[in-house]
This record gives C-alpha cells, sequence and structure tokens, in this order.
C-alpha cells in the first residue's frame, strides 16, 4: 500500500521516543506547547495510519507518561474536545489572565534578563508603566505578553538612542579621527611642537563632540542608560497612536486654548465648541472614564450651520489630523440588512473575512473621531448596536473580536426638528430674538424625545443644538472662504484683495436659513472662482499680478487688475 512504509516509520520512531520517556518516567515531565498539533501528526492523510495522539493515548492510560500540555480554549474545543478518549485523559486547567498586580511582579522577574540583553537599567516606575499602560490601551492582547513587549522595545529604543550619532556628532568624530592621524605622524617624525598643537585641538574638538551628544541625547529624551516611564509611553503612543506621554507645557497651552483653535473654522456655536473642548481637557488629563469613550455628542440643529465642520476641526486640532476622523454616512443603513455591514458579515455570509466599516476603521486608528453624520435616517437596529459602545465602549465584530472604543470621541448629528427654525425665523436671528432659542431648543428636544429611544438618549453625554447664524456671523464665514480663495490663488502667484463690498454683497444674497453655510459656498464658486478661472485662461489676469475685488450695485462683482508683485503679500479679507 503506498506510503505504508512512511507511516510505519514515522509510528516506530515516536515509539522509540515514547519508550526512552517511559523507561525514565520517574525523572521527565514531558511540556508539549500547542497540544492540538498533535491529532493528525504523521495521520498520512487520514489513510489509517496512527498519528502522535493515538500512538500516546495507551501510554497515558497506564500512567507511564507525566505529560503537561498547552493550548488555547478555542483550538481546545476546536481539536481535543472532538476526540473524547484524548479528552478524558487530561484533566483541564484554566489559566487565567494574571492581574496588574501579577504582571508586574512576573516583570520584575525578568528585569534581569531583559537589563542584561539591552545592557540598560530598566526602573521600577517602567516597570509598572508598562503593565498599567499595555492594560488600558492594548486591548487586543493579553498580559503579561503586552506589558513585556513595551519592556523590550522601549529598553532597545534606549540602547539605540544612546548609540546614535547626529551628523554633527559624527562628523566631528571624523575630524578627531583625522588630528589622531596627524598627531601619530608627527610624533614619528619628532615634530614634537606640531604634536603638541594637534593635541590641544584634539581636546577641543573632543569637548564640543561631547557637549553635542549631551544636546542630542537630550533632545532624543535619552539622557542615561535607563528605561523610565516616559519611554514606555513614546513606545506605546508610536504603536498605538494615542497620546499617553506626559502633557509638555506647549501641549497644556494648547489645551487651554483650544476653543480659540476651534473657532478659526467654526464660526459661532459657543455652546457646542465649549462642550466640546471640556471633554477631551477631561480626556487628556486622565480624568475621563477608562471603560467609555471620551466623549459622546448628538448635535442638533438645521443643515449648514456647522455641525460636521466641528467634527472635522475637532480632529484636526486635537489628533492633529483631519483624516483622523471615521465618518459614517448613516443614510447608507436605512435597511435592516445593511446594518451588519458596520461590524462586518456573520459565518457563512459573503464578506465575512472583510470586517466592518465601522470595527475596521477603529482597530486602525483607536484615536480618533467618529462621525456618525444624519444619524436619524439609520434603521432603529442600528441604535441597538450603538448602546455597548455608548455605554462600554467596546463592540464585537463579525468574527468575534472585541474592538475598543475607550480613545474615541462619537458625534452624532442629527437634522430633526430643523423645520422649526424654518417656522420660527425667516431670515437671519438678530440680537432680539435670541430669547426665543430657548423656546425653541425645548421643542427641538421634544422632537428628539419622540424619534429615539429612552435608553439610546440617556448614554448621550451632551444634546447641543446649533442655532441659526446670526449676519455678523454670516460675514464671518465669507471671510473664512475668501481668505481660502486667496490661498488658492497664492499657489498660482496670484494676489487677491477683496473689497468689504464684496463681503457685505456676498453675505446678503449667499446665506439661506433654509440651506445654512453651504448655499455661501456654491455662491462664492459662482461669482468668484469661476469667473477668476475664466480671466487666468483668458490671459486677462498673469501670474505675479494682484487683483482687488470689489462690488457696487450698478456693475456687480468687478475684478481689477494692479502692478505686479514679485512675491505673494499676505492680503487681509
Amino acid at each position: 500500500v503506498a506510503g505504508s512504509r512512511y507511516r510505519g516509520e514515522f509510528e516506530e520512531r515516536i515509539q522509540t521516543v515514547l519508550n526512552e520517556i517511559i523507561s525514565h518516567q520517574e525523572e521527565l515531565v514531558i511540556f508539549v506547547d500547542e497540544l492540538h498539533t498533535i491529532i493528525g501528526a504523521g495521520g498520512a492523510g487520514g489513510e489509517g495510519g496512527l498519528d502522535v495522539s493515538n500512538v500516546i493515548k495507551p501510554a497515558l492510560a497506564r500512567g507511564e507518561l507525566h505529560l503537561i500540555g498547552a493550548t488555547t480554549l478555542n483550538e481546545y474545543q476546536k481539536y481535543i474536545e472532538k476526540d473524547a478518549a484524548l479528552e478524558r485523559r487530561f484533566q483541564p486547567i484554566i489559566v487565567a489572565e494574571p492581574t496588574v498586580e501579577q504582571s508586574v511582579e512576573i516583570l520584575r522577574g525578568l528585569r534581569d534578563k531583559y537589563e542584561a540583553h539591552h545592557k540598560v537599567k530598566i526602573s521600577d516606575e517602567a516597570i509598572v508603566a508598562a503593565v498599567e499602560l499595555s492594560d488600558r490601551y492594548v486591548s487586543n492582547r493579553f498580559l503579561p505578553d503586552k506589558a513585556i513587549d513595551l519592556v523590550d522595545q522601549a529598553s532597545s529604543r534606549v540602547r539605540i538612542g544612546l548609540s546614535s550619532h547626529s551628523d554633527e556628532m559624527r562628523s566631528l568624530q571624523a575630524q578627531i579621527d583625522h588630528l589622531i592621524r596627524e598627531r601619530d605622524y608627527a610624533r614619528s617624525h619628532k615634530e614634537y611642537d606640531r604634536a603638541k598643537v594637534l593635541e590641544k585641538r584634539i581636546n577641543e574638538v573632543s569637548e564640543r563632540k561631547d557637549q553635542s551628544t549631551q544636546e542630542w541625547r537630550k533632545q532624543k529624551g535619552i539622557t542615561s542608560a535607563e528605561v523610565q516611564m516616559k519611554h514606555i509611553a513614546q513606545v506605546l503612543s508610536k504603536l498605538t497612536g494615542i497620546p499617553v506621554t506626559e502633557l509638555t507645557e506647549a501641549e497644556k497651552k494648547r489645551l487651554m486654548r483650544l476653543e480659540e483653535r476651534l473657532h478659526r473654522r467654526v464660526v459661532g456655536q459657543e455652546e457646542a465648541i465649549t462642550a466640546v473642548s471640556d471633554a477631551v481637557r477631561r480626556a487628556r488629563s486622565g480624568l475621563a472614564e477608562r471603560n467609555r469613550p471620551v466623549a459622546t455628542f448628538l448635535f442638533l440643529g438645521p443643515t449648514g450651520v456647522g455641525k460636521t465642520e466641528l467634527a472635522k476641526t475637532l480632529a484636526e486640532a486635537v489628533f492633529g489630523d483631519e483624516s483622523a476622523i471615521v465618518r459614517i454616512d448613516m443614510s447608507e443603513y436605512m435597511e435592516k440588512h445593511a446594518v451588519a455591514r458596520m461590524i462586518g458579515s456573520p459565518p457563512g455570509y459573503v464578506g465575512y473575512e472583510e470586517g466592518g466599516q465601522l470595527t475596521e476603521a477603529i482597530r486602525r486608528r483607536p484615536y480618533s473621531v467618529i462621525l456618525l453624520d444624519e444619524i436619524e435616517k439609520a434603521h432603529p437596529e442600528v441604535y441597538n448596536l450603538l448602546l455597548q459602545v455608548l455605554d462600554d465602549g467596546r463592540l464585537t465584530d463579525g468574527r468575534g473580536r472585541p474592538v475598543d472604543f475607550t480613545n474615541t470621541v462619537i458625534i452624532a448629528t442629527s437634522n430633526i426638528g430643523s423645520d422649526y427654525h424654518q417656522q420660527e425665523k425667516i431670515g437671519f436671528v438678530n440680537s432680539r430674538e435670541q430669547r426665543e432659542n430657548e423656546q425653541l431648543r425645548e421643542r427641538l428636544l421634544e422632537e428628539v424625545r419622540n424619534h429615539f429611544r429612552p435608553e439610546f438618549l440617556n448614554r448621550i453625554d451632551e444634546l447641543i443644538v446649533f442655532h441659526l447664524l446670526t449676519p455678523e456671523q454670516v460675514e464671518q464665514i465669507v471671510r473664512l472662504q475668501l481668505d481660502r480663495v486667496c490661498q488658492t490663488a497664492g499657489s498660482q502667484k496670484i494676489t487677491i484683495a477683496f473689497d468689504r463690498s464684496v463681503v457685505k454683497y456676498l453675505a446678503e444674497v449667499g446665506y439661506s436659513p433654509e440651506y445654512g453655510a453651504r448655499e455661501l459656498k456654491r455662491r462664492i464658486q459662482t461669482e468668484i472662482e469661476n469667473r477668476l478661472a475664466r480671466e487666468m485662461l483668458r490671459g486677462d489676469i498673469k501670474e505675479g499680478e494682484k487683483v482687488k475685488v470689489g462690488y457696487s450695485i450698478k456693475s456687480g462683482i468687478r475684478f481689477q487688475t494692479g502692478q505686479k508683485v514679485k512675491k505673494r503679500e499676505k492680503v487681509s479679507v
């Protein structure tokens, strides 16, 4: 029979090893890692040959073998439980993940090995930080493995930082080597005066090199061969993208002036900006709850007043990148079956291996803003799915893997009740009408309570109502948009100055309470950008020219070209 020789040979070798073990059974305890791999090993493709598990069963039954096997719960269930004869020959022992305190003791026991390997000293605060930070921020692995990894990588980072050199240091070392060769040559030819001068220069350059080395290490944050808490935090920040490093003075000032940074792009909406800023400061100071997202908001109000823009601005101001935003258009989840796309299809369905749109995005970038745009358009099943995210900061995807949402800011936007704004306020909001905002807010919140379930609203940190824009705020938005036009034209080496009459005209004709500030953008494209593009293509406006844009009732918006400018001027709109 084909393959019989192979099967017989495999059995013979396993039996020889087994006999050797049995003959010394009082002296040996056999440990088999990944125990599930013995099932089917050497079975010759299932053609009747004995695999390792069948060979060792008789010895296990007779008690001739002291065997400890290690495997995971999933693999034990998948492989070993199916073989009842093998399962009953083992006593299962569940090894739980060690606690934070136990993990600290494990790392203290391993400290000597890592110190000897990396030739650095590992401080006790670094060990405690590695365990506590990995327990909090690394969710898809277990202690003590993830803490050991942090200590290992931080030790390597310190060691490399000590041995690395800047370009200036390498240049100074090359000078020292050259001077040493010159000095040795002078000594060999009995030019002692020259050798003395060279010796003095060597000492001077060496001092400069030592000073440069200290500055370089200080800049890199590595001044000694000791792994500290800050090094663990730096490694974790690199791995996860979550800023867990200590707050620097510059960052403290930036967080205190967060409202000012948000107001650069979002006009008005003081209540919304203050609430968002307070939540971010609370989280960055370490005072936020550990098992919930940083903050969850429901933005309410008419279209085009800055709800989505505030979410984008927050991502840029806090996370340093406007792309640190996961935008989910909830109108794509209007059908019940579409809900599975958020967390991934269940086993047996198309797309099971691909993962969910929301869960995969957060797995790759756990520190980001989640924007659930126009949430009222989603199917009610979506709200049930979001309950555990809002409450526990976690969600299990279609493949059974938990995804951590505790470092995200969740913002849901809704246009519910926006028709109240149109009924109550035709045109702009003026100062006399501001007192009606509170009454309008109550009616809006009542509408929201009628649409969303209480258990969903109860998990939202704050319901924030965005108000209609005042005439002054609309003019401010026009200035922001025209400043953007100036910047894009500046890239073509064309300098534009807008007259105040243009700002007033665009604010009057471009804003509509029904469509919000988006109508302004369209009007600027039509009235300014389209005409500017035509003038440039015709050659009426050339590279390096200065253009003044004005407005009059008789002639409308007009372009006037002035003298040529050699470089781009900063133009205040």
